[in-house]
């Protein structure tokens, strides 16, 4: 079989949507996948979803229908996310009614369930998680295989493994056995260079003064063209920005990996020690030399618990001083809360511009900011708790430091994440496929 072109359209769940729309139209593709989820991006969705359940899916799907989904249908390009989140379900009824309305009747959807655990943590976990709200197992690439068997032009998932959903695709139209380890090792790598998306093609590369990218405002997505025997050519749409080198593929290749003897996925181990990297062309970059060993025998799960609310607050201070009288204010904070009785779980005063990434290991400033924005944050079991710490930063403006002002305040609902292993056996993975009328 000839290679299988397979593109990235989304590489988080706030992704521009204009990219995928373009590598659609222009890019000759066989399979657009997106990978629409990270742990901070699931725990959002898992908490729209117990506000309201019927939500709980990527909010630009509507979008994502009408201008990706409908163009990968008029272009014979299959289209594989994850962007169903904490409602998969939900997220395939909603686009087969978006497509019945925008005329795609006959178009088959399908959905892949299973990743929920929740209902089953308890038999495989150690009691740690009691206050439990999600538990979602990260499913690899066999469901996804399975849909595309059986017809699906839209394959829409919850917490597939990002890389997972660009192997899926590539084990389907070449054949690659569920024990091929070798050649799923180097569509696992594949996937991983691609899910990051504008990573590859220089957004993370793009570092001033050290390093600059050409046009950084119209980076384009990458896509790979994948042979039978693993060995793919990654390139990005002639004409858009950023860039595609040995360098950027390197930058993408060591992320989030750990070992890279053993990059553990639901589908293979993979050894990325052997891979290659070749500059082909411009923008165009050969990877080969992956291997790969029997996958494990348990699955990640990510587990959501609920841990009350989280509020922040800010105010700003600005010129001569304004480091001093911010550091004053968080003082009067600390000293007020203590005077109130008024405990949260967790407190963190930061002075942005000042010391907030470093905190005590930041060195003290050449020159004197003229403008700092004190935050603080609190976090508590107890709403009011809370809502006290934050009165007290909106009380600045009358009890002082001078020049106070900006105040801006937010509480939400917190969902602290951790993880957890479980017997592959115990992760039941269904696909169903849903026809537009």
């Amino acid at each position: 079989m000839t290679a299988v072109r397979i593109g990235c359209g989304s590489s988080y769940a706030e992704d521009r949507v204009e990219p995928a729309a373009a590598l659609v139209e222009h890019g000759e593709l066989d399979v657009l996948s997106l990978d629409c989820l990270a742990e901070r991006t699931l725990t959002h969705a898992q908490l729209r979803r117990l506000a309201d359940p019927s939500t709980g899916y990527d909010l630009r799907l509507d979008r994502l229908v009408a201008e990706v989904v409908t163009r990968c249908l008029d272009h014979g390009t299959r289209f594989v996310a994850n962007l169903g989140a904490a409602n998969p379900v939900g997220a395939a009824e909603r686009t087969c009614e978006l497509l019945a309305r925008l005329g795609r009747s006959g178009a088959r959807v399908a959905v892949v369930t299973g990743d929920d655990v929740l209902d089953r943590l308890g038999t495989f976990d150690d009691g740690s998680h009691a206050t439990a709200v999600s538990a979602n197992a990260y499913l690899g690439a066999a469901p996804i295989v399975e849909a595309l068997e059986r017809g699906a032009d839209v394959v829409i998932g919850g917490r597939i493994a990002d890389a997972s959903l660009f192997l899926g695709p590539l084990a389907h139209a070449h054949g690659w056995g569920s024990d091929a380890w070798d050649v799923l090792a180097a569509g696992q790598t594949v996937g991983h260079l691609l899910e990051c998306g504008t990573y590859l093609t220089g957004g993370n590369w793009h570092d001033p003064p050290v390093r600059t990218v050409a046009r950084p405002w119209d980076l384009g997505m990458p896509f790979a063209d994948v042979e039978a025997d693993g060995t793919a050519v990654l390139s990005k749409l002639s004409g858009t920005g950023g860039l595609l080198t040995v360098d950027t593929c390197k930058a993408q290749l060591t992320y989030e990996i750990g070992d890279p003897s053993a990059y553990l996925t639901p589908d293979v181990v993979v050894d990325l020690t052997g891979v290659r990297l070749e500059q082909v062309g411009p923008d165009r970059v050969r990877v080969s030399g992956a291997a790969g060993r029997p996958a494990p025998a348990t699955l990640k799960v990510l587990v959501g618990s609920s841990e009350g609310h989280l509020g922040e607050a800010e105010v700003s201070f600005a010129g001569l001083g304004a480091a001093e009288r911010a550091q004053a204010a968080a003082e009067l904070v600390r000293c007020r809360l203590e005077q109130s009785g008024v405990v949260p779980d967790e407190l963190r005063v930061d002075r942005v511009g000042v010391d907030a990434s470093y905190g005590p290991a930041t060195p003290p400033p050449a020159v004197e900011p003229f403008e700092v924005r004190l935050r603080v944050a609190a976090r508590s079991g107890d709403r009011s708790t809370v809502d006290q710490v934050l009165a007290e930063v909106d009380a600045l403006y009358m009890y002082g430091p001078a020049g106070a002002g900006g105040v801006r305040r937010d509480v939400r609902p917190v969902l602290g994440l951790d993880t957890c292993f479980v017997p592959r056996d115990e992760v039941h993975p269904t696909v169903t496929v849903l026809e537009v009328a």
